[in-house]
């Protein structure tokens, strides 16, 4: 019998079940924030199946196994940036009420505007969603990558064919439920990823690393987590950490909380809860480096140690369990930079009667565009570790002017200065990244995040002292 047809049928009659019997297809707010009434669990299982999911998993896998603890780190400097969030989530869920805000970019926009410079606000509000729907496809290209990774070795594929598969699946799933759908899956798969761990993912780190004694053999640069250089391991809590109050996920989910209580449970949990996964995931890379030594290739890692430590039976249910958890974070990706695009360039919220039907037609139409493209990218660049990073890093750009906005009163008076800083830490950005990928010897993508974050505070920082020195009330 074909255990992964099995598992994957089993999987699909579930998700379906959960998909039309719980989603409400006509309510709006149901599909972008769940009707802003989602309780802590929930919330929880939600928040943490996207921060440890398939693709995170995968990626910190192969991270572990190219660079050893250098991956803990980024686990390290999560936890930090929860804890930061947590002193704003209450009024991050206050303020989304007040405003009817549905997305993270919806946010920067409103505190930004000001009504009579239209051509700034359309110009604002282009850059904002720009840029976080340009850094969230690497986050959903890097679980293309590892969907179609699984997909090409479980079934026997080509990687194309694999790659296509994993892309209609995330797109039909993400365009039928919406949050309020991504939430009950995240939560199932959540569960799947729980079981993963404590049945295969622990027995095997213990037996291939002898009880984590075996640890010592590997390089020294593995040891101590230098192995992508100084710079990068000392900037992760540093400049990483604020990332996490700028993700988009982060917020769709205060806004889909229940209360203000709620919010701030959901963040505090949700930070405890992930460190251990951030440990785990990176030493299963590490116990692969020991077992199989160093040719493999890092994205198929996990495949390999899978195989080493199951037999059919479970091979099957951990494969189709990590490519239900690489669909719940695709999903979740998806369903973001839609509603971001949709909302933020199709100009919602300028008054009137909402037109519900055209709403949901037009996000389902660009989460259709967006996946394709996606896919394209995990063709063309199908290095997830490099993905992920990358991903998970850039959006650190953003939190000098969200840390303004949520501060002080009237951010709308630095909104030039907010521009400059995000399109100036932008620019930087890309210019670390692809001289990484020419000059590798030289430069490393994966640290392209320090000098970018550095820029956008120093441009924001440096232009704020001199308008506050020469500021005239009567002006904006």
């Amino acid at each position: 019998m074909n255990w992964f047809v099995f598992w994957i049928i089993i999987y699909l009659v579930v998700i379906a079940w959960f998909a039309f019997r719980h989603v409400r297809k006509g309510d709006i707010d149901n599909y972008l924030v769940n009707n802003r009434n989602t309780a802590t669990l929930p919330l929880v299982f939600t928040t943490l199946a996207t921060f440890v999911g398939g693709g995170t998993s995968i990626g910190l896998i192969a991270m572990g196994y190219e660079s050893g603890f250098a991956a803990v780190g980024i686990g390290v400097a999560y936890v930090i940036g929860f804890f930061i969030v947590s002193f704003y989530a209450a009024r991050i869920h206050s303020r989304g009420r007040k405003l009817n805000l549905y997305s993270f970019p919806e946010f920067l926009i409103k505190h930004f505007h000001v009504e009579d410079d239209h051509a700034f606000a359309r110009g604002f509000s282009a850059v904002v969603s720009g840029v976080n729907i340009f850094i969230f496809f690497f986050l959903l290209a890097a679980q293309f990558v590892g969907m179609a990774t699984l997909l090409k070795l479980a079934f026997d594929i080509a990687y194309l064919e694999a790659a296509i598969i994993s892309c209609m699946v995330v797109i039909a799933y993400t365009a039928i439920a919406g949050l309020s759908g991504v939430i009950i899956t995240d939560s199932i798969q959540f569960i799947v990823i729980l079981l993963m761990i404590f049945f295969i993912f622990i027995p095997g780190i213990h037996s291939d690393t002898a009880g984590l004694s075996r640890l010592s053999e590997l390089p020294d640069t593995f040891l101590n987590g230098t192995h992508y250089g100084w710079m990068f391991i000392v900037g992760l809590p540093l400049f990483l950490a604020p990332s996490v109050m700028v993700r988009m996920d982060i917020w769709q989910r205060l806004l889909a909380a229940r209360s203000e209580k709620v919010a701030r449970r959901v963040i505090i949990y949700s930070g405890l809860g992930m460190l251990p996964f951030y440990i785990i995931f990176p030493l299963v890379g590490m116990a692969a480096y020991l077992s199989s030594g160093s040719a493999l290739d890092p994205k198929e890692t996990v495949w390999v140690f899978l195989e080493s430590h199951t037999g059919p039976f479970m091979l099957a249910f951990a494969v189709v369990g990590l490519l239900a958890a690489l669909m719940s974070s695709g999903d979740s990706f998806l369903n973001l930079i839609s509603i971001s695009a949709v909302r933020d360039f199709s100009g919602w919220g300028k008054g009137g009667k909402r037109n519900i039907s055209l709403e949901r037609k037009k996000i389902l139409i660009t989460t259709f565009a967006f996946g394709i493209i996606a896919m394209v990218a995990a063709l063309a660049f199908p290095h997830i570790v490099d993905l992920m990073v990358i991903g998970l890093a850039t959006i650190v750009i953003f939190a000098p002017i969200t840390l303004l906005a949520l501060s002080i009163k009237k951010a709308w008076r630095y909104r030039k200065l907010a521009l400059a800083s995000i399109v100036s830490g932008f620019v930087v950005n890309m210019g670390f990244f692809v001289g990484g990928l020419i000059y590798p010897e030289h430069l490393e993508i994966k640290a392209s995040f320090i000098p970018a974050f550095i820029t956008a505070s120093l441009v924001l920082l440096v232009g704020m002292l001199f308008k506050n020195k020469f500021y005239d009330p009567k002006r904006n």
